[in-house]
């Protein structure tokens, strides 16, 4: 019967597993700056948290003999992992530094071996001293009937309630601090087993209260476990982490892309196991061992199928908040998991009460298996990560997984013949052994979509799709990443090289932090004699790019160097600088991609910058709220004080350079380098190189200093977006129209941007024009996105009569005519006359040439049909009508 020390003990013991996977999601995060969210940081994690528990408790069993204090050793294995906790970001920095020199001429696959090894044995050490204490800690109630299943399934709810304390901490104290205050519970769980120890350690000793004292005094009793069902325990362990890396990957991709998907995951699971565990108290009889490998397999194997419908969920269900979406996917996940996690859970105490009898003596017995399973568990998260899911991809890995399950679990069925149960369970698995379509993920925004391109590796899964239209997008984890071959988006890339370019005047070479399609760095296609080189950490936009998005970013692959790398780790350890570095977009409310936008990351980047060389960090406005953004350019000043802000359609350019001067003067004759760096050009290479917007749209497109004031910065070691953003968009804070009249509000007058851009003055007032102009189409998309129609219209009018070069203020002024086009037949205009009203505005306008097209071949005029139809295919080479046609 339990008493109430006893409870004091498995409080001590629950808090353990508590502090145990806080630390786990903690020490993850770190592992995120330098692997981001991918299966690769993940399969570490697990990796060394398993091996190390495994290791631990298979080490405690030797050392029950000798230890006649457990409870004692137990207290200081908790304060020593506190201790190490509190070293551990030291340790990390100081790692990260000598693991980039020793690394500083090798590729990405020895650069990620060396830093998950070096990871891998940090985060061992702590977690050999965590699989110590199960042993320890089932030693000192070894006299308790159903102590095993009480304390491993405590301990597991612990753990589940730890993976989401990191929720609650992490964006409101910070990492360190959330390291800190963890590690400081720990030192009271230290002391509260202390306490303990001097009533349970004395009682264990003397043989009261129960205790039984073995052979030798020790009270261990010796178990019948065979190193076959030892292996199988241990076969068991390794599908399981199988299906956690699976569900991990799969799941974690169709849910909330942030730093709080793993203890989301890390909770469910934890949690099952922690049920199962307790319920196998009220379990007795051999048949549950027959009965839990079926069970297992079974449920397991209906996970797959949950995949599709819970992802359509989640893209069209709407949250009210960010905890609404994580307690709602949460839920889904649990619903999806918790069936098998539970199997899992109760597989242990009736395994210990089978080998060691009906007795209370089962503490080697309960050891070994916890260890066996946890050592299994380790090597299935390394054959799942860096093996299976490259070969196989990740939803036939889980295929492999659930048959290593049920062929295991059969080693203590007492009927063989259950083995046919594998049939069934084979049928419901065989038609979801392939990943599924991206159309049937996300039914929404990629209705009628092909798949023609996907690859698996420990970094990301990318996919190429085809839409209706046959414009190709390029997935990274189902994410969009604003990397489209629609004509719109192409120039919009083609833009984030060519402003760069323009603002250094003579740029020799270009540094692309991102190789994504290759249509940005095909913007610098018509800059001659430029060394152009890119870092891409994935292998599959690497492959895309050459295969897939070759006729949209002209193939440039052909003329340029692209390194399979990490962007971060490339610029501190290459040797090269470069005269331009561009840095992508990308979504910073993912863990570790807000690294890209933190104070060493743009320290890393102005350390490759030749002498006058310029970094331009591109940011896509509907990604950021206002305190957000005065963050990251905050962080950006702090590197490159007089840097300047640039406004492109709904991107904002962060420019900064590492020339002294700049930094003296400001950026007076900036407008004089861009001129003389056209005129060097060819008249056609100029009207490319700026898109054919000309050099006073690019420069009417300057924003200034924006005043963000003093405050935080984003700090690889002190990060603040990653938290902020994710409450920010559950909370309606992203708000592209309040973002743009903050942003209005920052403008300076054109009399002063002139002066700070060096215009002369006879050139003025043609930069007023496109200052203005640029100014009053951003005022246009304000009154838009607030409702106000009319004035939009009026605004964006004016905006194009100011500067008609400027794309984004034609493009809109187009796309409004064409919109109002039926009122204007209604009214007895010519359509053919209202098409080219619309053409005459934009000559690449893509719809309008489509309907010219149409309507040319419905009158018969084939000659001009033929034109517009190859205008419309120069200009959208992948477009399915007009590609079909022409071919």
């Amino acid at each position: 019967m339990l008493k109430s020390r006893h409870w004091i003990l498995l409080l001590g013991y629950t808090l353990s597993g508590l502090i145990s996977l806080s630390y786990e999601v903690l020490w993850a995060r770190m592992l995120s700056l330098q692997f981001g969210v991918s299966i690769f940081g993940v399969v570490v994690t697990v990796t060394a948290f398993m091996l190390g528990l495994g290791l631990g408790s298979l080490a405690g069993t030797k050392l029950l003999s000798r230890c006649s204090r457990p409870l004692y050793l137990f207290a200081w294995l908790e304060a020593a992992i506190a201790v190490y906790a509190l070293l551990l970001p030291l340790i990390f920095r100081s790692s990260d530094g000598w693991l980039t020199l020793l690394a500083a001429d090798a590729g990405v696959g020895l650069w990620l071996t060396l830093q998950a090894l070096a990871l891998l044995v940090l985060m061992l050490l702590p977690a050999l001293a965590m699989g110590l204490a199960f042993p320890l800690i089932l030693r000192s109630l070894n006299h308790v009937a159903g102590s095993l299943p009480l304390l491993y399934g405590l301990n597991a709810v612990g753990g589940a309630i730890g993976a989401l304390l990191p929720l609650l901490l992490l964006p409101n104290v910070g990492w360190t601090l959330s390291v800190r205050l963890t590690a400081m519970l720990g030192l009271f769980v230290a002391v509260l087993v202390m306490w303990q120890a001097r009533i349970f350690d004395r009682r264990f000793n003397t043989g009261t209260d129960g205790n039984r004292v073995g052979a030798g005094g020790h009270g261990v009793a010796v178990d019948t476990l065979q190193w076959p069902a030892l292996y199988c325990y241990g076969g068991i362990g390794a599908a399981a982490l199988m299906l956690e890396i699976g569900w991990t990957r799969l799941f974690g991709m169709v849910m909330l892309r942030t730093e709080y998907v793993l203890a989301v995951i890390l909770a469910v699971f934890l949690l099952g196991i922690g049920s199962g565990s307790l319920l196998a108290r009220y379990l007795h009889g051999s048949r549950w061992l027959m009965i839990l490998p079926c069970c297992a397999a079974l449920f397991a194997a209906v996970t797959l199928w949950a995949l599709v419908p819970v992802s359509a969920w989640i893209e069209q269900a709407q949250f009210a908040s960010l905890l609404s979406a994580l307690l709602a996917q949460g839920g889904v996940l649990m619903v999806v998991t918790l069936p098998v996690t539970i199997v899992f859970g109760a597989w242990l105490p009736l395994l210990a009460r089978q080998a060691s009898g009906a007795g209370p003596d089962h503490v080697a017995a309960g050891a070994r298996l916890y260890g066996v399973n946890s050592v299994g568990a380790a090597l299935g998260s390394l054959l799942a990560g860096f093996v299976l899911v490259p070969w196989l991809g990740t939803t036939s890995m889980m295929v492999v997984a659930v048959v290593l399950l049920f062929a295991c679990g059969l080693y203590w069925a007492p009927q063989r013949r259950i083995a046919w149960f594998i049939l069934p369970v084979l049928l419901i698995l065989w038609p979801v052994r392939d990943f599924p379509p991206v159309a049937e993920l996300l039914p929404q925004t990629q209705a009628g979509s092909d798949d023609i391109y996907r690859y698996e590796d420990a970094v990301s899964i990318t996919h190429v799709v085809e839409q209706t239209s046959g414009q190709r997008l390029l997935l990274s984890d189902l994410q969009r990443m604003d990397a489209s071959s629609d004509p719109d988006a192409v120039t919009l890339q083609q833009n984030q090289a060519r402003l760069p370019l323009l603002l250094h005047g003579h740029p020799g070479s270009v540094l692309f932090l991102g190789l994504g399609t290759g249509i940005t760095a095909s913007g610098s296609l018509p800059f001659d004699g430029i060394e152009r080189t890119a870092v891409e950490l994935s292998q599959g936009a690497i492959t895309a790019a050459a295969d897939w998005f070759a006729d949209v970013n002209g193939h440039v692959l052909d003329s340029m160097r692209v390194i399979h790398h990490d962007g971060r780790q490339y610029l501190r350890s290459s040797r090269q600088s470069f005269d331009v570095i561009i840095g992508d977009v990308f979504h910073p409310d993912m863990a570790g991609r807000s690294a890209l936008l933190s104070v060493q990351q743009f320290q890393r980047a102005r350390a490759r910058l030749q002498d006058n060389g310029w970094f331009v960090q591109w940011l896509a406005l509907n990604q950021f709220d206002i305190d957000a953004l005065r963050v990251v350019i905050r962080s950006f000043q702090q590197v490159f004080p007089h840097m300047r802000v640039f406004v492109d359609g709904f991107r904002l350019a962060l420019a900064g350079s590492n020339n002294p001067e700049a930094d003296a003067d400001g950026a007076a004759g900036q407008a004089q380098i861009m001129q003389r760096l056209l005129h060097s050009l060819g008249a056609d290479q100029a009207r490319r190189a700026t898109g054919g917007e000309g050099v006073w749209t690019w420069l009417g497109r300057y924003w200034g200093r924006p005043v963000v004031g003093d405050g935080v910065v984003q700090n690889e070691w002190s990060p603040q977006i990653e938290f902020s953003l994710p409450l920010a968009r559950y909370r309606g804070d992203i708000d592209v129209a309040r973002l743009m009249d903050w942003l209005l509000q920052q403008r300076p007058s054109p009399q002063q941007a002139a002066k700070e851009l060096g215009v002369a003055n006879n050139d003025y007032r043609d930069f007023e024009r496109a200052y203005i102009g640029s100014g009053l189409a951003l005022r246009s998309w304000l009154a838009r996105l607030q409702g106000h129609q009319a004035e939009a219209n009026r605004l964006i009018r004016f905006a194009y009569q100011a500067n008609p070069h400027d794309r984004w203020a034609g493009l809109t002024l187009a796309d409004d005519m064409l919109a109002t086009l039926p009122q204007a037949l209604q009214r007895g205009m010519d359509q053919r006359q209202a098409l080219q009203a619309i053409i005459d505005v934009r000559p690449d306008h893509i719809e309008a040439l489509r309907a010219l097209w149409h309507l040319a071949e419905q009158r018969g005029d084939q000659v001009a049909a033929q034109t517009y139809l190859q205008r419309l295919h120069r200009l959208s080479p992948l477009d399915r009508e007009a590609r079909d046609r022409v071919h």
